[in-house]
């Protein structure tokens, strides 16, 4: 389908905003961004965007789409079949899509199942964001995540352990750096693994062509992992100044994930298992201020949720913009990081961008979102979804 978005404001997401010009769309692609005059006499199907903002769809790089957001979504999907799993997941990645999530990165799923997802959706063959997916996290024995991750210990079967991502296909290694705040009996601050394991894991998953992400929640295990050539630290909550700098110094992007604490903080009452509200309440503050100081320090931000992790809904991932604007980050700062930085930490070439060649993958909002988030932050505020040059929403 040809379509030519026009009459209203287009944020490109690389920090332009371009008035008075209009986009075609042909087929699954951007054919032209130009100014309006210059499709004058266009015949064929025309959006009037007029009042409205037309940029990238968004993208979530730490979502669980095996997870589904209950108080305790790990026991309850201990009760349903590998067939249910994957049913509800189809479900949760189409969700999110017409929540404007044009993309989404997996973090850590169970047994792989959610790898048939993301190729059904990744093909075509059922309506979806593009998907990338990082298989079974790797964890060390007790460690973060070693209910259904990967438990290796030692430089060896770390390796091994990538290996065996790599050959299930993976897109991303994930590896846990430190304790976290949904496994009981593990403590977020403490590093996990050692500097040698992670560095390892790392290393083996970049020889097989697989950016990595860690789950790096204190400040000794994020500069392991950052020593260890780390693209992306997941939660960040405790980074201290040398986190930061070395941070920046290596170019790592740090995916926040502000929506997890905040939603066990905000619904503790409802069901959450107490070990998690307690360790959630102790890192709620310190996880803003990290990154805060992140960002004010000019470091590199790509947008994730964490979605599926308790009350943190499939389907709400865009509430994660406000959540940044509360820090004090600016809207266009905002808007690259959940779309044009999502793209590049996951290497997803031509998208992210209103740009022509680009894939059509576009959100189009009521109102002027630089001038109020929430016109992208609030899924009231959305107009059209459009996915590889396709309305879906």
């Amino acid at each position: 389908m040809t379509m030519l978005f026009s009459g209203g404001a287009v944020i490109d997401g690389d920090g332009n905003r371009l008035d008075g010009y209009a986009v075609l769309v042909a087929e699954e692609r951007i054919e032209r961004v130009a100014p309006l005059a210059e499709f004058e006499g266009f015949a064929g199907k025309v959006v009037d965007t007029t009042g409205q903002t037309l940029l990238p769809g968004l993208v979530d790089c730490h979502v669980h789409l095996m997870l589904g957001g209950e108080g305790d979504p790990g026991s309850a999907a201990d009760k349903m079949t590998p067939s249910a799993l994957v049913m509800r997941a189809l479900r949760f990645a189409q969700t999110s899509l017409k929540a404007g999530v044009t993309g989404l990165r997996d973090c850590g799923g169970r047994d792989h199942l959610e790898f048939g997802v993301r190729d059904a959706c990744n093909r075509g063959e059922q309506l979806g964001p593009t998907i990338r997916a990082a298989g079974r996290m790797i964890c060390m024995t007790g460690g973060h995540g070693n209910r259904y991750g990967r438990v290796a210990d030692g430089v060896d079967d770390v390796v091994k352990a990538v290996r065996e991502q790599v050959h299930a296909g993976c897109d991303l290694i994930k590896i846990m750096a430190t304790g976290g705040v949904m496994t009981p009996g593990v403590n977020p601050e403490d590093a996990h693994y050692s500097p040698e394991e992670i560095a390892a894991g790392i290393k083996e998953g970049h020889r097989f062509h697989k950016h990595s992400a860690s789950h790096a929640q204190g400040t000794a295990g994020i500069l392991n992992a950052v020593r260890g050539g780390v693209d992306s630290i997941e939660h960040g909550i405790f980074m201290d100044d040398a986190c930061i700098e070395e941070m920046i110094a290596a170019g790592t992007t740090l995916v926040p994930t502000l929506a997890a604490v905040d939603n066990i903080v905000r619904m503790k009452d409802h069901g959450i298992p107490p070990h998690a509200v307690e360790k959630a309440v102790r890192c709620h503050i310190a996880h803003k201020a990290s990154v805060k100081a992140f960002y004010e320090a000019g470091g590199k931000i790509a947008m994730g949720t964490d979605a599926g992790t308790p009350y943190n809904k499939h389907g709400e991932n865009p509430r994660e913009l406000s959540l940044m604007a509360d820090l004090g980050m600016d809207p266009m700062d905002i808007i690259t990081f959940s779309t044009r930085n999502g793209h590049q930490l996951m290497r997803n070439e031509a998208r992210g961008l209103v740009k022509q060649g680009y894939f059509a993958d576009l959100l189009l909002v009521d109102g002027d979102p630089l001038a109020d988030i929430q016109k992208v932050a609030d899924t009231a505020n959305h107009r059209m979804v459009v996915k590889n040059g396709i309305v879906v929403h």
